[in-house]
């Protein structure tokens, strides 16, 4: 009975555990090394302070190793005068923040209190008695203390402060004060095993939870590729669906990375692990091989898409359009600007100051998209930055009488470079708004047919119907469109998208009728299907029943094109379930940010099948839980586009987003438990 009570009292029960009365043998719960002695030699082990012959714990957390040390290190209890009882977790403070040498254990003799109680830590003040404090201000001292110690967390580890912007933060913060005082953070061993299995556990449930809606919405298989200057060359394959993207695996293709053959097998494993039922299209880039591969893949799969990516490919019009002469020069110019603005503290500030804080760069989108927005930033500030270069405190500075600021000033004054800069900015915007709306996993496949038709309108307008003018920016975007990324599905999915086909400025010409019609030849596998797409389509084209309805019409630009359908195409089933699968498809890949020297990592370093499968499984979770951060801030709704709303210069675009960190530390898988 006695020794029930003595384990009842001693806290160093709950790290250990006892293996044989008799002997008073304890089991360590960390490195299950066994002593005997009992509780009291097992103090001197989880403490890491040698003694005789116990062995330091080596896997024994380091808040248990401390909170051990200061049971050991506070003096025993002596009688006194009872006193005001004062908040236990604010009084428990300086133990919980108790440090020693690595070394071995040097208690701190210095005095604070009456009863010669030690302050535990050089680093934190022992706190002052606040007994009587109003209950504000204790609240308000027991914040600052949690805050002083999660930074201390992020500065000792090295953890980058962007990581408080993670939406886990403070879902981690909440879930940690539901449990209490009592609450004991996971151990090292925990977080690399049993945690780490928990996580990826609950990510497949998400899997198994998107197959069974993939069966509504189809999905899109997203191939990213990247080479480095050493002949590695990598693939990244995800799943895509309105709801979210979901990282499957990376792959390394060195030496295969021309071998169309070769990619088309490696593609076609991942179409059916995903479930070629569940497949619509898949999006890889445009190299010789990839297309080649896509092409095998169709032949053998009636029902799948290949498609290019969107975003590659209006990057590469407006590349083709930046290598125009006149806009190659203005564009030259305008980065002069920025570049000395940005290149001193101080004019950048000032320029800050008199922008209201906006900036002309977007660096973090690709070049020739950064090129174009910075010029657009430019003619919209013009007048801000002739004032700046004008200003008193501009020209009393030192920078004011260098050679190159003295240039900048007349390129601000020229009439010649604000001409050209806004007829760029003016034929470069209409492919802009397009790369927006693309950009990113979002249903967009509805939209790009249209899009480049409203580019080619907007440019001709701009040049007032002057065909020498407008016909060489025309022949550029065709050629991109035509030879690269137009495809049947882009058709069928422009005449199904009720804002596109009920619009009374759309065309319905023969390439999107033989594109409908293509489309859905590939997509019905059955006669059934056919004959009942045969019959519903007049009903949509004629909007009968249903989709005549005043909420029907309303709802054509007032809901995203799948939402559409599915609230109003009950009365035209099998349509509605092919127009869905349709309309519920990116059109891009190129907006994952990934972190590529993770992938390296993974790639270039040689362990054994135990660790490889350890650090696959970290990247798998790390990958899918920055996916779905992704996908909750855009609050997971599938918005109807207007492009006459789109305002390219606001907001952060998809691509903007800061790529996963990398994980390049793999210390942790030494020494893994087995099983």
């Amino acid at each position: 009975m006695s020794k029930i009570m003595v384990r009842g009292r001693d806290a160093c029960w709950e790290h250990c555990i006892l293996v044989d009365a008799t002997k008073q043998k304890v089991r360590c719960n960390y490195c299950q090394r066994e002593f005997s002695g009992g509780v009291y030699r097992m103090k001197f082990h989880l403490a890491q302070i040698k003694n005789k012959d116990i062995v330091p714990c080596t896997e024994v957390p380091t808040d248990v190793r401390d909170h051990i040390l200061s049971i050991l290190s506070t003096p025993k209890k002596q009688k006194t005068p009872k006193k005001p009882k004062v908040d236990k977790e604010l009084a428990a403070n300086g133990q919980q923040n108790s440090s020693s040498a690595s070394g071995g254990f040097h208690p701190n003799h210095g005095s604070s209190g009456q009863n010669g109680s030690t302050c535990p830590s050089l680093l934190f003040a022992c706190p002052s008695p606040i007994a009587h404090l109003p209950v504000d201000d204790v609240q308000k001292q027991k914040q600052d203390v949690a805050d002083k110690k999660i930074a201390v967390f992020f500065f000792h580890n090295s953890i980058p402060f962007s990581a408080a912007k993670s939406i886990y933060y403070q879902e981690m913060v909440d879930a940690v004060a539901e449990c209490g005082v009592d609450y004991k953070a996971p151990s090292y061993e925990s977080l690399r095993s049993t945690l780490l299995e928990k996580v990826k556990g609950d990510i497949h449930d998400c899997y198994k939870k998107y197959r069974d809606e993939w069966k509504e919405t189809g999905c899109t298989i997203l191939c990213d590729s990247s080479s480095d200057d050493r002949n590695k060359s990598l693939v990244i394959f995800s799943v895509t669906y309105p709801k979210g993207t979901l990282f499957l695996k990376s792959v390394d293709v060195s030496g295969h990375e021309d071998d169309a053959t070769y990619l088309f097998e490696l593609i076609e494993s991942v179409v059916l692990e995903v479930g070629v039922e569940h497949v619509v299209q898949v999006i890889t880039n445009t190299s010789a091989s990839y297309v080649y591969a896509g092409r095998l893949l169709m032949a053998k799969y009636n029902s799948l898409f290949w498609s290019p990516c969107a975003s590659y490919c209006i990057n590469k019009m407006l590349e083709d359009i930046g290598k125009q002469e006149w806009v190659s020069t203005v564009l030259e110019e305008a980065k002069s600007i920025t570049r000395f603005i940005y290149s001193h503290t101080w004019t950048l500030s000032m320029m800050r100051k008199l922008n209201g804080g906006r900036e002309l760069l977007r660096p973090k989108i690709t070049r020739f998209v950064t090129n174009f927005l910075t010029l657009r930033s430019i003619v919209i500030l013009g007048d801000n930055l002739k004032h700046m270069f004008s200003h008193t405190e501009w020209s009393s500075s030192v920078y004011s009488r260098r050679p190159e600021a003295q240039a900048i000033k007349s390129l601000l004054y020229l009439d010649r470079f604000w001409k050209y800069a806004q007829e760029a900015v003016s034929i470069s915007e209409p492919l802009l708004k397009i790369l927006r709306v693309v950009d990113g996993d979002m249903p967009a496949m509805g939209y790009m047919h249209e899009g480049i038709e409203r580019a080619k309108v907007a440019i001709k307008t701009h040049y007032k119907g002057i065909e020498e003018k407008y016909m060489l920016l025309w022949d550029i975007i065709d050629r991109r469109w035509n030879m690269q990324l137009h495809s049947s599905l882009h058709a069928a999915a422009a005449s199904l998208n009720p804002s596109v086909f009920y619009s009374p400025n759309f065309k319905i010409d023969l390439r999107v009728r033989n594109g409908f019609q293509e489309t859905m030849s590939k997509m019905a596998t059955t006669q059934e299907d056919k004959m009942d797409i045969t019959k519903e389509h007049p009903m949509y084209v004629n909007s009968q029943g249903a989709l005549g309805t005043d909420f029907a019409i309303m709802g054509r630009t007032l809901n995203a094109p799948g939402d559409w359908w599915a609230g109003y195409g009950y009365e035209i089933p099998t349509l509605q379930r092919f127009a869905i699968r349709i309309l519920s498809q990116p059109c891009s890949s190129h907006w994952c940010c990934w972190n590529w020297a993770t992938f390296e990592n993974i790639h270039s370093k040689k362990r054994n099948r135990t660790e490889q499968e350890k650090f696959n499984d970290l990247v798998f979770v790390h990958c899918n839980l920055w996916l779905q951060s992704i996908y909750q801030k855009r609050d997971g709704k599938c918005k109807p586009i207007v492009f006459d709303e789109i305002d390219v210069g606001s907001d952060e675009w998809p691509t903007e987003l800061d790529s996963s960190a990398p994980l390049l530390d793999d210390s942790w898988l030494d020494n893994l438990p087995l099983g």
